[in-house]
């Protein structure tokens, strides 16, 4: 293990990309990363990072901002569930800790949006301590080089998985350590065509030695995406013509950010049944202005879209109404918007000037 260790940390120190994550101790930067970073690829993160710090640059300024400029902030980057966990979370630093984040293991892992994977992260980047970390480069990593054949995502592989982690990291450097298992995974060990020869690992590795190197990790089963059958509306108010009502997405779609009343469905009356959930009186135009496709990791959006005139909030809101919010074209950028609302937009936007 300590040659292991040994090689890996002289491999990153020469090989390791300049990231801007990786020019800071700062445990709260460190957090930022490492949520964004969760299913998403380095290239697009950096600039979003850049953006988030210098508008959000202490927990302090994040928690006491509002849901609304975070999730501005975070438009356009998906899984928006991790920006509202992230808010949480700073929320309880500075309640709880005055705006220090935590040294000690179990404070991190209470926090709000804190798993294991982060809790390691910021235990062995910011912190120096001995803290494991796996992710999905991670695990290809030892799955390969332990020749693990057992599915990911099992129990028995997760706990073997973790075990490896926990071994490795005891020792100097445990934060470049973790680092050094994440970026062989990112450049040199690879889902497909890994650079095996160029591993620092590679006299070690099981896999390489039986020829199952394209064979592992072994894939946990995932299900196909299901097809889903929407409606949205893009309602313009009454009172202003550059003006259009929004709701907040659900905790299933776009979960905090601001986006067009929708609802399963197809054809007019989905449509009308869309504004009544957003508490909206509209006139719907006679047909639906064209059809937007959207993937999701588990859903294949086909969403139908519908434009209204004159829209106004009913007087009394019934039980269990979304409410909803006229906001000028001009601020949609204030508030933060999915990419498919920006789609959804466009579409009627095309339809309006004889485009589509």
């Amino acid at each position: 293990m300590t040659d292991l260790r040994a090689e890996l940390l002289r491999w990153y120190d020469q090989n390791a990309r300049d990231l801007p994550w990786r020019r800071t101790r700062d445990p709260y930067a460190i957090w930022v990363s490492e949520v964004m970073l969760q299913q998403t690829r380095v290239d697009t993160v950096i600039p979003y990072f850049d953006r988030f710090l210098a508008r959000f640059p202490t927990p302090a300024v994040l928690a006491a901002s509002s849901e609304d400029e975070v999730m501005s902030a975070w438009s356009g980057l998906g899984y928006y569930r991790r920006a509202r966990l992230l808010h949480a979370g700073v929320r309880e630093v500075v309640a709880r800790y005055a705006g220090r984040v935590p040294e000690g293991t179990e404070e991190r892992r209470s926090l709000p949006g804190v798993g294991a994977y982060t809790c390691g992260a910021i235990g062995s980047i910011a912190f120096d301590r001995e803290e494991p970390l796996v992710d999905g480069n991670v695990a290809r990593v030892l799955a390969r080089l332990e020749l693990i054949e057992t599915p990911l995502g099992r129990a028995d592989t997760e706990k073997r998985l973790w075990a490896s982690a926990t071994a490795l990291v005891r020792g100097p450097r445990p934060g470049a350590l973790n680092q050094a298992l994440m970026e062989l995974g990112a450049i040199v060990c690879t889902p497909t065509n890994p650079r095996c020869d160029s591993c620092p690992l590679r006299s070690e590795c099981r896999a390489r030695a039986a020829c199952r190197v394209d064979a592992l990790p072994v894939a946990r089963a995932k299900k196909p995406p299901r097809d889903v059958r929407l409606v949205a509306v893009v309602a313009s108010d009454a009172r202003d013509a550059d003006a259009l009502f929004l709701v907040r997405g659900t905790e299933a779609l776009f979960s905090g950010l601001h986006g067009l009343p929708m609802c399963e469905g197809e054809g007019r009356d989905a449509a009308a049944a869309a504004l009544a959930a957003a508490n909206l009186r509209a006139t719907l135009e006679r047909r639906p202005a064209g059809e937007v496709r959207h993937l999701l990791t588990h859903r294949r959006l086909h969403v139908e879209v519908w434009r209204a005139s004159a829209a106004k909030l009913k007087r009394e809101a019934k039980s269990g109404a979304s409410p909803a919010r006229s906001v000028r074209r001009d601020g949609l950028d204030a508030i933060g918007i999915a990419t498919l609302t920006r789609k959804l937009l466009r579409c009627a936007d095309g339809a309006q000037l004889g485009l589509l």
